[in-house]
């Protein structure tokens, strides 16, 4: 199945992220044609301060419910329903009384929701340029691992940080997945060290596909100060080779992940069946 992973450089006004999307989104679908399309992490909303975090943020509707949700709920929606193809809707951030969730949504080629899943390792570090980043000032960490069906494969959902876990990537390796999101909005200073060896790490552990749709370029925090976004947006196999992935500036990648591919690396390295720690 063909799957884009589409590079965005969001701010913090969610209605011109969704425009950016929009257009993003159809030049893949024209491009690439995939069956599913990835979108990075806080794409509606990335920077600002707290007030405007929560005034972008959404209330969501119970899951598999048919209630309306908010503008960047209905845009995935949409996206998913009129093209006829499942959304990976990478995260946005959901209001819960006083505190945010870091959550992803997963939406079927008939726009119903089937997936939800909220990051649960939150990004409290310094970065190497003496930068930091304390996420669990505003949002609350989520509890639980999630999965999705889709072309009869089983997909696990992560978000960013989550990828330096890699107990939560053989947990859901244990829960069946094949392929395994992980939208991000990478620092530049760790991404430049960090990104490509870490998602290459987890395939190889979980012997999986990984696909990384991230945020790339410039925005601005709370108190107005420029933050950078690591990009290089990238697929990978099973085996952990890189089959897809963007340079500097917004766009898309899209590469076929195969099925034989993945039970052929399991097959010939069953390491799951080998391994004598829990």
């Amino acid at each position: 199945m063909r799957i884009s992973a589409i590079q965005m450089n969001p701010g913090a006004e969610k209605q011109q992220n969704i425009a950016q999307a929009r257009e993003l989104i159809q030049g893949a679908l024209t491009d690439g044609r995939p069956r599913i399309i990835a979108l990075p992490e806080m794409w509606s909303c990335l920077g600002g301060d707290q007030a405007t975090k929560f005034r972008e943020a959404e209330a969501l509707p119970p899951p598999g419910s048919n209630e309306t949700g908010g503008a960047a709920y209905e845009f995935l929606r949409e996206v998913a329903r009129t093209n006829g193809i499942h959304v990976h809707g990478g995260s946005i951030a959901e209001r819960a009384g006083d505190r945010l969730y870091n959550t992803t949504l997963v939406f079927d080629p008939e726009g119903r929701e089937i997936g939800r899943y909220r990051k649960i390792h939150l990004f409290d570090i310094v970065t190497p340029d003496g930068q930091g980043y304390r996420e669990s000032a505003v949002f609350k960490g989520g509890g639980e691992i999630a999965t999705f069906q889709a072309h009869d494969t089983t997909f696990g959902l992560a978000i960013c940080y989550d990828i330096r876990f890699p107990e939560l990537f053989l947990a859901l390796r244990r829960a069946g997945a094949e392929v395994i999101f992980v939208p991000a909005a990478f620092t530049l200073q760790t991404g430049r060290d960090h990104w490509e060896v870490l998602l290459r790490a987890r395939a190889i552990e979980t012997q999986s596909w990984i696909v990384a749709p991230a945020c790339w370029g410039q925005h601005r925090d709370a108190s107005g100060a420029a933050r950078q976004s690591y990009g290089h947006s990238l697929i990978c196999d099973p085996w952990g080779l890189v089959t897809a992935r963007a340079s500097d500036g917004i766009g898309w990648v899209t590469a076929r992940a195969d099925r034989n591919l993945t039970e052929r690396v399991r097959r010939d390295m069953p390491v799951l069946a080998h391994r004598k720690l829990a």
